[in-house]
């Protein structure tokens, strides 16, 4: 009989452990401890492959103890539990403790186990890449990239679960219901803005469905020429392609018995919306230059940056294919509704951007977090990795604060203003003269003040102020200085 994988539950709440040995003892061989202490003692005792740790316990915080056992026995994969949103601690876990992922509170079982089943899978992978690095020499360079390939997909591709966000956040709901659609085999269109992540959840449902151990394909169509959008998607005949030596193997061949996803659908030009109606109805297509029909099974997600069925009403998409593609569908929030997300976003962006450039940081200050926030990132995730990327290049400190965020940033209204965060419809809107001008006097007077870090007698220089001047209108704005400023900065 083959052994059970073991797993170590961490928590000091007994109930908590009880509910997750439930979920998880029919597949795995579970032991628990209700501290640091005792789960050492475990790990000392046991062959674990997999630690589920909660972060808060007395003595020991759960990266603390998962810290000690990257050192000890770097092979087991960790994963932190947590109920709290608490950015610190997340980018403490990623750097110090080496967290294979993060698990929020509450969770599913049937979450827990699909985690797990991902753990335990790569723990396997990793020692069966070690063995077969001692016999690379006798194998062929095929068998060693199907393992790294595995093994990569494991890391890139783990379900929800590489969804970042906060504990409490609005998109959970919407991961809800994709992981419902996940494990149906039917079409789903994801709609949202430019830059939301839809991709990152294509593939999230892929891995979470019956065809995750198949191939996974992704291609964004916007921009791309109907000609060569053509031969990617269906491939060519030797020669009928000018300049196409040999044959050419398109997506939907390569992702037979998988998963496809296009991303852009609602820019396809009439004759290829035709051509991908054939497929997404019959499972059909005609490579160029071929007469024979190729029939594939694929399960096909498309994703699209505007409502399709006002494109369908606006006789801009077809109608048949619209249908067609969309059984189910899964609208992807933006950044600004989902707010309370952006400081584990920015943390993990700016640490992402650090590892990637060698420039080590501490973090992002509350300051600098403040402002962010109060923008609505109309590019969405993608702008805020560009900005924070943007800050890590000019930053001379460890702690990013917020004098490096661009100027249109600091100066756009606060959310709760309840206005345009663009000059152009502030210039626009309703109002007196008077009322325009000091909105937008406003906006620059607290963005020079935190560019030069509140140093009032250079701020008054360049706005061509004088101090009192400048004193009040601070104090006729209601400009609030950063909490941690510096009194010399202040007022030098």
């Amino acid at each position: 009989m083959t052994a059970l994988p073991t797993i170590l539950l961490v928590d000091d709440e007994e109930h908590s452990l009880s509910a997750m040995r439930m979920a998880l003892e029919d597949d795995f061989e579970c032991h628990t401890a209700t501290g640091a202490d005792a789960a050492l003692q475990v790990m000392q005792e046991q062959d674990v492959q997999v630690i589920f740790c909660d972060q808060r316990m007395p003595g020991k915080s759960g990266v603390e103890f998962l810290a000690e056992v990257r050192e000890r026995w770097p092979e087991t994969v960790r994963i932190i539990i947590t109920g709290y949103t608490e950015t610190n601690d997340m980018i403490s876990a990623i750097n110090e403790a080496g967290i294979y992922q993060f698990l929020t509170k509450p969770w599913h079982p049937d979450q827990l186990l699909m985690v797990a089943k991902n753990a335990t899978d790569l723990f396997r992978l990793n020692r069966e890449h070690e063995r077969m690095s001692l016999e690379m020499r006798y194998l062929s360079r095929r068998v060693e990239s199907s393992v790294e390939e595995q093994r990569k997909a494991l890391r890139e591709g783990l379900g929800f679960e590489s969804v970042l966000r906060a504990s409490n956040s609005p998109i959970n709901a919407v991961i809800e219901q994709a992981r419902q659609y996940a494990s149906f085999n039917v079409p789903v269109l994801l709609q949202g803005e430019p830059g939301t992540g839809k991709s990152t959840f294509a593939r999230a449902m892929h891995y979470s469905s019956l065809r995750s151990d198949k191939p996974f394909y992704e291609l964004n169509v916007t921009g791309i020429d109907d000609d060569i959008l053509e031969l990617e998607l269906f491939g060519a005949r030797r020669g009928a392609v000018p300049g196409l030596a040999s044959k050419k193997t398109g997506l939907l061949q390569k992702a037979d018995r998988g998963t496809l996803f296009i991303n852009g659908v609602q820019d396809l030009s009439p004759r290829m919306q035709l051509a991908l109606l054939r497929v997404a109805t019959e499972g059909a297509f005609r490579p160029i230059g071929a007469f024979e029909t190729i029939r594939v099974d694929i399960r096909l997600l498309t994703g699209s940056d505007r409502d399709l069925r006002h494109e369908v009403a606006n006789d801009n998409f077809r109608s048949d294919l619209y249908y067609a593609l969309a059984p189910t569908v899964l609208q992807i929030p933006s950044l600004r509704q989902r707010i309370g997300d952006l400081p584990v976003l920015a943390a993990r962006a700016l640490f992402d951007a650090a590892n990637a450039h060698g420039k080590p940081v501490h973090g992002l200050s509350d300051d600098a977090l403040r402002f962010l926030s109060e923008y609505d990132w109309p590019g969405n995730l993608r702008e805020l990795e560009n900005e924070v990327l943007r800050m890590l290049i000019f930053s001379q400190d460890p702690t990013l604060g917020p004098e490096l965020i661009s100027r249109h940033i600091l100066q756009a209204a606060p959310r709760d203003a309840g206005s345009d965060l663009d000059t152009d419809a502030v210039l626009a809107t309703e109002g007196t003269l008077k009322d325009r001008i000091e909105m937008i006097e406003m906006r620059i007077l607290r963005e020079t003040l935190t560019r030069l870090r509140w140093n009032k007698s250079r701020a008054a220089n360049e706005l061509g102020l004088s101090r009192v001047g400048l004193r009040a209108k601070i104090e006729r704005y209601g400009i609030d200085s950063p909490v941690r400023a510096d009194a010399s900065d202040k007022e030098d």
